[in-house]
């Protein structure tokens, strides 16, 4: 199957559920989805690269409806993975849980990076900067930001009402980036492997809660 084969699946499933795929045309990028293998963190365009076993594939979607987006993130193992690439996925998604819990209403945007940053330090990983989560709803990328990493108690304040998307992107090496000449593709500077969870939520009275969870 090639990463090409994901997005033809995605489109055809967004637009049955009656939603348009947001990522399709937005500042030109070329896909209803974002396929990033291995190396590559974020935004990848999908293409003729074969998916083969051991890859691992950050899958990221955007779907609108009814006027309102929702944004969410997966990374997947493609056969039997290397167990650092394993533990790497399932930290970066353990550290996801620990940001949506930080989400708390009359907090700070800055609970959020830390607690993520904090996850993602304490095992070794590094934390990416240059990309971030961001806030949600009628448009892709609203205020505030929500980077993965930051100083508790500080930031923008959580109300209740807002939407946010959540999204650690966790490296094996540092987290210094590079972009590809595609000028959308986000690698590793070291080549190294990475991992993408994200997840859009809504800061509720009684706390965050996932607007974007698997069925």
């Amino acid at each position: 199957m090639t990463t090409k084969d994901l997005d033809k699946i995605a489109y055809r499933e967004i637009t049955r559920q009656g939603a348009k795929p947001t990522f399709m045309g937005y500042h030109g990028f070329p896909a209803s989805i974002c396929t990033s293998v291995n190396e590559e963190i974020v935004h990848g365009i999908p293409g003729k690269r074969v998916l083969r076993e051991g890859d691992i594939v950050k899958v990221d979607v955007g779907a609108t409806i009814e006027g309102f987006i929702g944004d969410a993130a997966v990374s997947l193992a493609v056969g039997e993975v290397s167990p650092e690439a394993l533990a790497l996925m399932e930290d970066t998604r353990l550290s996801l849980e620990e940001g949506i819990k930080a989400a708390q209403p009359g907090g700070r945007v800055g609970d959020i990076g830390a607690a993520v940053q904090a996850y993602g330090e304490s095992r070794g990983y590094g934390v990416v900067r240059e990309f971030v989560g961001h806030g949600v709803g009628r448009f892709l990328h609203e205020d505030p930001q929500v980077p993965n990493y930051g100083q508790a108690g500080m930031g923008p304040l959580l109300r209740v009402g807002m939407c946010i998307a959540i999204e650690p992107m966790f490296n094996m090496g540092d987290w210094h980036t590079k972009i590809l000449d595609d000028e959308w593709t986000v690698i590793t500077a070291d080549g190294k492997l990475s991992a993408h969870f994200e997840h859009s939520i809504a800061i509720t009275e009684d706390g965050p809660e996932i607007l974007t969870v698997h069925s």
